[in-house]
């Protein structure tokens, strides 16, 4: 998650979702992805930083396209993820230009539903869940104007792997009884592919305690498909995979921040999502493609060697689009086809970072 600062180097040591299923927040499976910035110390160079960042959301309120459908809720027919992610990280900053992390992403999610079980009509709610290490992702980063005393502007490149379990299997209650099955695409710990992993962030003093920024993160994921089946008995009757997508994913924030000695306070906007379509490799596999735009207020403290943070993104719109599955049926069938997707109405990121000293 994003925490800005004021020191005149920026360290970015990519605490990321994961999802590599989340982000966003809820079934549109966005990972642990974010940029997470903590306060540090520019003159040092050839030091260490150790991080943690906690993240928990709770997804359960369906949409199709912009549309909730509240009868979910009413009915009780809701899928509720309850997804806990514990990310550590690691930093080296070789000097004002360069400095490389590393990100290991631990993860629980829990997932009750009625339909992957008995039905919706059983009225019996059942769980299952994921937990394990997910999808570790590797940055280097360029400070691009290491001599300007107002304007910086950090860039990244970095790769993504496939570290994580993209077949986790839990046990299923069906009517015939219990069968251990693959778990939905946004709880998997993993998706299978290697990634590669953009990233930028701006940052402008508009005053003596101003700043605005900027910052963006888009993940290539190249691979179509992980073989992990969506279904055992589905036929999409389409010439499309039941297996699951391995999907690229893009994070942006727009803002400002406010000092006060020691203290951060953040605003900004939020913008983050799976889209219909990857932008390199084919895209056959089944995806919830959408996105989430959020407000997203922050405050950070610093002191010495040691940084907390913490920021809280509230949704504001939540659109699930249609995907490429939903595109095709629609021409076979001749019927407006467009899937379903559970989101969060928040996300909560609380970080903290040490320092070691030289």
């Amino acid at each position: 998650m994003n925490v800005k600062f004021y020191s005149i180097y920026i360290l970015l040591f990519a605490v990321l979702l994961a999802n590599t299923n989340s982000f966003a927040q809820g079934c549109v499976a966005v990972r642990n992805m974010s940029s997470c910035s903590l306060s540090f110390d520019s003159t040092v160079n050839k030091s260490w930083q150790l991080s943690m960042n906690y993240r928990y959301f709770k997804s359960f309120r369906h949409f199709r396209g912009k549309e909730e459908e509240k009868n979910r809720v009413d009915n009780g027919t809701e899928v509720i993820n309850n997804d806990n992610s514990l990310l550590l990280g690691v930093s080296y900053t070789l000097n004002r230009r360069w400095s490389f992390s590393a990100t290991i992403p631990l993860i629980f999610i829990d997932r009750s539903s009625l339909y992957e079980h008995k039905g919706n009509t059983s009225g019996e709610r059942y769980h299952t869940s994921s937990k394990g290490l997910g999808d570790i992702r590797v940055m280097g980063y360029l400070s691009a104007l290491p001599h300007a005393r107002k304007t910086h502007l950090l860039v990244g490149l970095g790769v993504k792997l496939p570290t994580g379990n993209y077949n986790y299997k839990d046990d299923f209650h069906k009517a015939d009884g219990i069968q251990h099955l693959p778990v939905d695409q946004s709880i998997q710990l993993g998706d299978g592919g290697t990634g590669i992993i953009t990233e930028f962030d701006f940052s402008q003093q508009l005053g003596i305690k101003w700043h605005g920024y900027a910052t963006g993160i888009y993940l290539f994921n190249p691979r179509n498909t992980n073989g992990t089946l969506r279904s055992q008995t589905l036929t999409n009757n389409i010439p499309l995979s039941n297996e699951m997508s391995v999907v690229d994913q893009f994070l942006f924030r727009v803002g400002a921040r406010y000092s006060i000695k020691k203290i951060q306070l953040s605003l900004g906007g939020r913008y983050e999502g799976i889209p219909y379509k990857d932008v390199f490799g084919d895209s056959d596999g089944f995806r919830r493609p959408g996105y989430i735009i959020s407000v997203e207020p922050a405050i950070a403290f610093t002191t010495g060697q040691h940084s907390f943070g913490a920021n809280l993104p509230i949704a504001l719109e939540r659109n699930r689009t249609q995907s490429v599955i939903d595109k095709e049926r629609t021409k076979i069938t001749g019927t407006y086809q467009h899937g379903d997707a559970a989101f969060a109405d928040w996300l909560i990121s609380i970080s903290y970072a040490y320092r070691l000293s030289k």
